[in-house]
């Protein structure tokens, strides 16, 4: 069982974990090439999520990727979640389930042309990779050559979304060279303003400057990256100066800060306590919907996130800003179970990961909530390396996470598919459900924007009606850096985009 530490003890554990830190930093900027003043100008970057999958682009690892400058797709997505040119310099519909992507000129960070084949290349592997990504959940796609330059793609159903699609990281395109023993590399053979030219583990990486980079060069000559889990340490690495910039500042953390480095913006994020709909206590409607009932969201929002964070209403908060206003009620809810039902129900196990450190203390709140309700409760709190496969397999009762809703499509519509449906590749709560399977299936034939954002939250109305899925909070970001020192930081609710080509020290 977890067992939260009080928060007085909080800063003896993270100076531990901070002189840990500092090594590894130490290490990365040792071997870093170039002069002194190369040196001093390098950037120092800590991140909350260790690779958990060896850097694999089909993961989780290849957001890391796309926040840290590494790899890019066809197209990337503006401030509003629109498709722009990447790799792709320009795009046409010709028909419904047919694009044209023309390519812009191009190299890969080993040197090798960008061209149609790689490009196809690139994105049949994803299509074939075991798990497929989350964005291609519920989707088909075959990408052709027409000549060097351009790219047919066609969907097997009408995919109006499909530009936003390519611009998810799992979808980068990496050279011929990349693609070796069974799997996708993309140390070095990205396209990226930054190349990954090292990679210890689950610790650190190195990055160099991209001297080819399209783009332009990038303001720094490079980036030393540790990856630390404890959210504490990475604060104090941030106040002690160790490092530049410190991914995901822990709201207990950002009081302590100040203003000065502490920089605050909305997200698409919600967290939620998803319920296994498939075994278990949760396998019955009722024993959700008295689980539901159970949970005290602004208790959260008081208590742990010492009011950074929104009280949620639904599975998409206010960085959906068109949402609140389409919102309709959940449809189909089952009545909750009597209370001496619940009672005699066998333990659940609840389960969450420390990468985010306010999701042990959630677990904590949440525990006691449902414990007062009647059921027994015992946590697992690990490194979310450690829980996403038995996550995933169905092996949690219950499982709290944070999920960006805007991640893979910059539209809801994929995260729906994904967590939601029968066949979705993210569907933590295993949920199987024919109005479900319905309602985001008709949001995915709808090109209008307008009629879709309304289908999806029918959608979203259904999904809340089986109480698969517990809305918790929807969360603010807070990225640390002090900004009198560096600039160029993307504050993305999106979160695809942190280090950028224009990221330096002032």
């Amino acid at each position: 069982m977890f067992t939260p530490r009080s928060r007085r003890s909080r800063p003896a554990v993270a100076a531990i974990a901070t002189a840990a830190l500092l090594l590894p930093l130490a290490a990365c900027s040792a071997a870093a090439d170039g002069g002194a003043s190369d040196g001093d100008r390098r950037l120092r970057v800590v991140m909350a999520f260790p690779p958990a999958q060896s850097m694999s682009p089909y993961g989780d690892d290849a957001v890391t990727l796309s926040r840290l400058a590494v790899i890019e797709g066809l197209t990337t997505l503006d401030a509003d979640g629109a498709a722009r040119p990447a790799l792709a310099a320009s795009w046409t519909r010709t028909d419904t389930t047919t694009w044209t992507f023309t390519l812009r000129d191009a190299v890969f960070q080993d040197g090798a042309k960008v061209d149609a084949d790689a490009v196809v290349r690139s994105l049949t592997a994803a299509g074939k990779a075991s798990p497929p990504p989350r964005v291609l959940s519920g989707t088909e796609l075959t990408a052709t050559a027409t000549d060097a330059h351009t790219v047919r793609i066609v969907t097997a159903h009408a995919d109006p979304l499909l530009p936003q699609r390519l611009a998810n990281p799992s979808l980068a395109i990496l050279s011929p060279d990349a693609y070796r023993n069974g799997r996708a590399n993309p140390v070095g053979h990205a396209t990226g303003a930054f190349t990954m030219t090292g990679l210890d583990g689950a610790v650190a990486a190195t990055l160099e400057r991209n001297p080819t980079y399209w783009g332009g060069k990038a303001e720094a000559p490079g980036v030393d990256v540790t990856f630390v889990a404890d959210g504490t340490a990475r604060a104090n690495a941030l106040r002690t100066k160790a490092v530049d910039v410190a991914e995901y500042v822990p709201t207990a953390q950002a009081s302590l800060l100040g203003d000065a480095y502490v920089h605050e913006f909305p997200s698409a994020r919600t967290n939620g306590l998803s319920l296994n709909t498939r075994r278990g206590v949760f396998a019955d409607p009722a024993m959700r919907a008295a689980a539901r009932e159970a949970i005290d969201p602004k208790e959260l929002v008081d208590g742990v996130y010492e009011g950074r964070a929104d009280t949620a209403q639904g599975l998409l908060g206010p960085g959906v800003p068109w949402a609140a206003a389409a919102r309709t009620s959940p449809t189909g809810r089952t009545a909750a179970a009597a209370r001496p039902e619940v009672a005699r129900t066998e333990e659940i196990v609840l389960a969450t990961y420390t990468n985010r450190p306010e999701l042990p203390e959630v677990a904590t709140i949440v525990q006691q909530q449902l414990q007062a309700r009647g059921f027994t409760v015992r946590q697992v709190v690990r490194d979310y390396a450690q829980l996403e496969a038995d996550a995933l397999a169905g092996r949690y009762d219950a499982f709290i996470q944070a999920r960006n809703t805007l991640l893979d499509t910059a539209d809801p519509l994929s995260y729906l598919t994904s967590d939601f449906t029968c066949d979705g590749s993210f569907n933590i709560s295993q949920l199987c459900d024919e109005r479900v399977d319905s309602a985001v299936d008709k949001a995915a034939s709808l090109a209008a924007t307008g009629d879709r954002h309304t289908a999806e939250m029918t959608a979203e109305a259904a999904v809340l009606g089986t109480d698969a899925l517990v809305p918790l909070v929807h969360e603010r970001f807070v990225q640390g850096y002090d900004g009198a020192h560096v600039e160029g930081v993307a504050l993305d609710p999106m979160e695809r985009t942190l280090i950028t080509a224009g990221t330096r020290l002032r």
